[in-house]
């Protein structure tokens, strides 16, 4: 499992520009299976994803896409881990690690 971390760069200002282009990217990751939850993080910081069922190399594969971090809105940081603890509805989480 991993969570992507994109914060805001200098650029900044372009996000408007490419929003809508983020959120196609953003919907092939739903759509595909890979992402389980996206949303903004501290108010004006940026934004976060849980993934899941890739490996890193794909999922680096596909950050790189993410048409903020092509036009450099954001740098992304993605953290690998396993769960061992989950809820019971996110048990799944736990079998994939």
């Amino acid at each position: 499992m991993f969570a992507i971390f994109l914060r805001f760069s200098n650029a900044q200002e372009r996000a408007g520009e490419i929003l809508d282009a983020h959120k196609d990217w953003l919907q092939n990751g739903f759509s595909d299976g890979v992402f389980l939850a996206a949303g903004r993080i501290e108010r004006g910081q940026g934004g976060a994803i849980l993934a899941n069922g890739c490996s890193r190399e794909a999922l680096d594969k596909r950050v790189a896409l993410d048409p903020y971090v092509q036009e450099d809105v954001v740098a992304a940081e993605i953290i690998e881990f396993s769960p061992s603890l989950t809820d019971p509805r996110l048990a799944f989480l736990k079998e994939n690690s």
